[in-house]
Order: structure tokens, then sequence, then C-alpha cells
């Protein structure tokens, strides 16, 4: 077992970050260097040290802004380690759980994610594992903003597979496993796509129907069931992402066959992200409030420059396919919201607007 000041390698062990059934990850420090921290992947399980070889050959020869970089890798020392790039803030997942993201932030992570993606599908690897756990938020993320370049993250290769290779189906190790690994492992289920659960072979579009199933969970909190689209969770949610969850979330000869077909359908101007995610789910926004009292004019109409419908003159971005539609969005510097450019106050969190409201 691994222990504080232990040296692994030329790093020193600081703070265990993580463990479940199979290992533990570490912040460690170089042994000369003691300003350089990376995270240090230590196996405790025998039987899950070809995961760590698999990924440390993995991401060794995956160079992208947006996956974790390898910096070490010893499978045959005292203690078996892969040191990666150390990532100082938290996993998509509390993010999700907390509801903080607006529909910008999922549009933002999303894209990282997927840029990441698609430059693995390039070098012929598939992930196989995509979940929220394995997709690391940057701290710069909560100061520059969720589309700051970088600041997403994707680890955890240990189930990745070349695309030429056969497949080895993540359901099929619950099998041989204790307790404690199956429950891990079952975790991931829901987002595997069906010919994943089945044993077939995968290729990049298992890794594109897990980016759907994220992409519902970060705009709705919750994940895909039945036949509901993420806007009849979240009515702030454009059409052009209900098309790109439909499209991602769907038997395979239907889904996306790439990446790049995954982020031209989220559309190409989207509303930038928020710098600070929200404290909460939105209640209401403009276009869901009530009817408007009996004499009172509704709002003027213009038409979208992008996608030629109908939105009200008031809004700031295209409720249909999320397009910017004013030369300055205006933002609570409260909760990040973006009420109307005439409030007093903000409908979503009741900050006092009048002195406070500046564009952006």
């Amino acid at each position: 077992m691994a222990n504080v000041n232990q040296r692994v390698g030329e790093y020193v062990l600081q703070d265990k970050i993580n463990s479940g059934a199979f290992g533990e990850v570490w912040k460690a420090h170089h042994h000369v260097w003691t300003d350089q921290l990376v995270a240090v992947k230590i196996p405790t399980d025998p039987q899950f040290l070809r995961n760590l070889q698999r990924e440390g050959v993995a991401i060794h020869g995956l160079v992208h802004p947006n996956i974790v970089r390898a910096i070490g890798f010893d499978p045959y020392a005292e203690l078996p380690y892969l040191a990666m790039e150390y990532v100082p803030g938290t996993s998509l997942r509390p993010l999700i759980q907390k509801r903080s993201l607006s529909v910008p932030d999922a549009v933002a992570i999303m894209r990282q994610v997927l840029a990441g993606l698609g430059y693995a599908h390039q070098q012929n690897m598939v992930h196989r594992d995509v979940k929220p756990e394995n997709i690391l938020v940057h701290e710069r993320a909560f100061h520059e903003g969720f589309g700051a370049e970088g600041v997403i993250k994707v680890t955890d290769f240990g189930l990745g597979r070349a695309t030429s290779s056969p497949s080895m189906n993540s359901i099929a190790y619950s099998q041989s496993m204790d307790t404690d690994a199956a429950r891990e492992i079952a975790g991931t289920l829901d987002y595997m796509p069906p010919e994943q659960r089945s044993g077939a072979p995968v290729d990049p579009r298992a890794d594109l129907y897990a980016c759907g199933v994220m992409l519902y969970e970060m705009l709705t909190g919750e994940r895909p069931a039945g036949t509901d689209l993420p806007s009849d969770l979240n009515r702030l949610v454009p059409r052009s992402l209900d098309e790109a969850f439909r499209r991602s979330y769907a038997r395979l000869d239907k889904r996306f066959t790439s990446a790049d077909e995954f982020l031209k359908a989220m559309g190409s101007n989207a509303p930038p992200p928020l710098p600070i995610p929200r404290p909460g789910p939105v209640a209401h926004a403009p276009h869901m409030q009530a009817p408007l009292p009996k004499g009172v004019r509704p709002p003027a109409r213009v038409q979208c420059p992008q996608c030629r419908q109908s939105v009200d003159a008031s809004d700031q971005f295209c409720m249909h396919c999320g397009v910017q539609i004013v030369e300055n969005v205006r933002r609570c510097p409260q909760c990040g919201a973006y009420p109307d450019a005439a409030d007093q106050y903000c409908i979503f969190c009741g900050q006092t607007l009048a002195s406070h409201l500046t564009p952006v």
C-alpha cells in the first residue's frame, strides 16, 4: 500500500486524491523539483495492473490540451505507477449533482470533451469509459469560464482500446470481481451503448453515445429516460441541442460517426459560457412566464440572424438555435443569469440590478 511521503519512481507522494476498487490516485511532487506537481496512479489490485499498462501506453501518445498528459510510467517498479498531469479542480460529477451548469456552460464543456475524444479517435483510440468522473474541470474554469482553452480534460484511458483491437466488454469484468469492484463498474452502465453492453466490438461511436448521456445530464441534472429530450426538462435548451442529444443517444447505425459531427450539430454560435457556475437550477425564464395581463401588448418580435426563427426583441439569445442576437450580453453579477436589459431585479436570484448590471 502507498503511504504519504513514500517515494514512487521520481516522485514523492503527498496526498491521496481518490481511491477505488482498482487503484489509488495521489498528488505527488518530483523528488528534486518540489514545485512540480503530478497525479500518480497506483493499482491496488494486481488483476488491474494490465489496465495501468494499457492506459500508460495509450495516453503516452495522446498530446492534446483536452486530454490529461502522461509524464512518467513504470509498470515494473516495486509500486507500479503512472504519473500524469495534475489537474487542480474537480471532476464534472459534482457540477452535475449541484445543477450548477447553465446551457452555455454545458455546451462549452462538451466542446472540449469532444475535441479531446476526437483527437484520440484520430489516433485510433476509443476511450470506452467516458463518464463525468473521468472528465476533469480545472479550477481556472471557475474564473476564466468553461470555454477557456484546456480547462476541461478527459482522463482514465484504463479501458481504452485501439479501434483495431477486439472488444473487451467492461461488464464482463464483473464476472470475476469482488463486490466492490463490480459495484464500481456498474456505475458506468448508464453511459454504455447497447453494443458495448452486449460485448460486441466498439468504435468511436461508443464514446459519442456516452457524451450524449453527459450532455443530457449537464442540461437537465438527470440521466436520459424514455423519449424525453433535454428541452422537455429544461425549456432553456435550444432545439439544436435536442437534436445533438437525439443523434448521439441513438442506435449504432443512426448515431454520429465522429466527434466533429457532434460538434457541428451543437451549432457554431452557442452563447458564451458563464465565468462562475450558478449555485442552483434556474427556476424560470422570460419565455416561461405567465400570460400577459389583459390589455398589455406582447413584446415585439425579431428574426434570428442564424435560424430565421421569430424571437422576442428583448431576448439576448435565440431560444431555438442559441445564437447571440444582441451586440452586448447583459448578465447578473450575482448568479450569472441573463435578465432583460430593462429589469431592475434579477428574476433568477432577486439581485438588485439598477446599479450592478453591466454589459459583457
